[in-house]
């Protein structure tokens, strides 16, 4: 239907007739607007109505609220609450609101550039943290007339092959389209966690199904790719007996313990200021496991790709994975892959915005690859004490009876055979009373009798916590755990 009428809008010699010449940011937008709206229009016309409405926003130099820095997004899709036009800027919006961040050049070589990846990378970051169930988020890249295609994940990003918007007019409206079409699934969101007036998820246990509410959300790590530790203040439907429950999902290396059979363990055993297990389990999405590689990726491959960031910033090989030569044709259901990064500033100063990671990364051939073959599974766990940080303790006292209730955790966890490896300030929890703390996170924890290494990469535990003995690679052990405590 653009090839064809009086007035056609796209023509196989030139490509798409009213394309702006020099590629200036302003006229890609008024003609990405214009043409969307037709895009519909035709499809409407077809018969074919996405099942929820959604906009184009255009709004490069207005920053975005919801973030802990202004930060702008040149071109995006979100949701549409009003039945005004699709397309309308004047709409209130915020990060928690965009489905599909992108960015734009005028330029078409910067492109490869790392610089725009970046930027990218650093709108799917917002998203992902003003969205507490988002497992992944797509994105793309339009310089000049070439157009890229990104999918960020908790093991970096990956991308699709770039195509010329001019030469391949069809994959340009089919891209469009599918960024209407989706589904949440598909844009990323978790199915497990249902929003029926109220947010729930439904557990297995002891036979039976139970309902858990989610009442408000905790702790969201801001972070694209890495454990992404979310958790909610939750409790059973039904006024069941049980009280509050904390509801902690996180994407762990498959290598890794279970930290909920962790848990379960030290609960067995009686130990005290630690939290109390309730229930764990291995997250399913559409009847397979919830991990990267296979479900997430659908097994697309990124061994091939090149690092752009290896000379630059070694640290970022571990959050970014450069562009796949493998096209975004994904398995399953119908979902593309794709991904990366960009914006308008200097790499130097883009490091400093990167959240410090979790764990630290060699730059060395042999890590990389290893780093490439790697893949994290989403993991859920659910405890009974419910508390608040030591950060938010009310006094010092407060604070000082928080640190005296870790170490007393700490003690019997290490009688049960298990070493917590991950003290940190976050790690550290005061009940509501704040006449007693304890100690959670047992996702880096061991068993000290264990035969060997877990296999997972680098070193363990929170950086600037980490005890000056395991910084320099002594085997992690209880005087290192004090060590962290003061």
């Amino acid at each position: 239907m653009c090839k064809y009428g009086e007035q056609p809008l796209y023509r196989e010699s030139i490509g798409w007739v009213e394309w702006p010449e020099g590629c200036e940011e302003s006229g890609v937008l008024r003609w990405l607007r214009r043409h969307i709206n037709q895009f519909l229009l035709f499809a409407n016309e077809r018969g074919f109505r996405p099942l929820k409405r959604r906009r184009c926003i255009t709004t490069p130099n207005k920053p975005i609220p919801g973030s802990v820095s202004k930060r702008k997004l040149d071109v995006g899709f979100t949701y549409n609450s009003s039945n005004k036009r699709e397309n309308s800027d004047r709409l209130p919006y915020n990060w928690s609101h965009i489905l599909v961040p992108g960015e734009l050049k005028s330029n078409p070589r910067e492109e490869n550039y790392s610089s725009t990846w970046l930027n990218l990378l650093r709108y799917a970051r917002e998203v992902s943290s003003g969205q507490d169930t988002r497992r992944f988020v797509m994105g793309f890249t339009l310089c000049g007339s070439t157009m890229r295609l990104w999918e960020f994940d908790r093991l970096g990003g990956v991308a699709s092959k770039s195509f010329d918007v001019n030469k391949d007019g069809q994959m340009l409206v089919s891209v469009i389209l599918g960024y209407l079409w989706m589904n949440e699934e598909e844009l990323g969101f978790d199915p497990t966690i249902v929003e029926d007036g109220k947010r729930y998820t439904e557990i297995w246990r002891n036979g039976q199904m139970e309902r858990l509410c989610l009442e408000e959300l905790m702790k969201r790590q801001r972070c694209m790719a890495g454990r992404a530790t979310t958790c909610w203040k939750g409790h059973l439907s039904g006024g069941k007996a049980g009280g509050q429950l904390a509801i902690k999902d996180s994407w762990e290396y498959k290598e890794r313990p279970k930290e909920g059979l962790l848990l379960k363990e030290a609960t067995e055993a009686g130990v005290d200021n630690v939290a109390q297990y309730y229930h764990h389990e291995t997250v399913y999405v559409g009847d397979a496991i919830d991990d990267v590689r296979n479900n997430v990726r659908k097994g697309l491959n990124d061994a091939s790709g090149r690092n752009p960031f290896q000379q630059r910033r070694p640290a970022m090989s571990e959050t970014i994975t450069s562009p796949a030569t493998s096209s975004s044709s994904g398995r399953g259901r119908g979902r593309s892959s794709s991904s990366s990064i960009k914006r308008k500033r200097s790499l130097s100063s883009t490091q400093t915005s990167m959240p410090p990671p979790k764990r630290s990364c060699s730059d060395s051939p042999a890590q990389q690859d290893v780093q490439r073959q790697r893949n994290q599974v989403h993991r859920r766990v659910i405890i009974r004490d419910v508390g608040k940080s030591i950060y938010q303790a009310s006094s010092l006292q407060a604070i000082l009876t928080g640190l005296l209730g870790g170490m007393k955790g700490h003690k019997p966890l290490l009688n049960a055979k298990i070493l917590h490896r991950d003290i940190s300030v976050g790690n550290i929890m005061l009940n509501e009373a704040e006449d007693d703390g304890f100690l959670i996170n047992l996702d880096l924890a061991v068993k000290i009798d264990r035969e060997k290494a877990s296999g997972a990469p680098s070193k363990t535990g929170t950086k600037v916590f980490m005890a000056i003995g395991a910084l320099y690679g002594e085997d992690h052990n209880f005087m290192h755990n004090l060590e962290l405590f003061f």
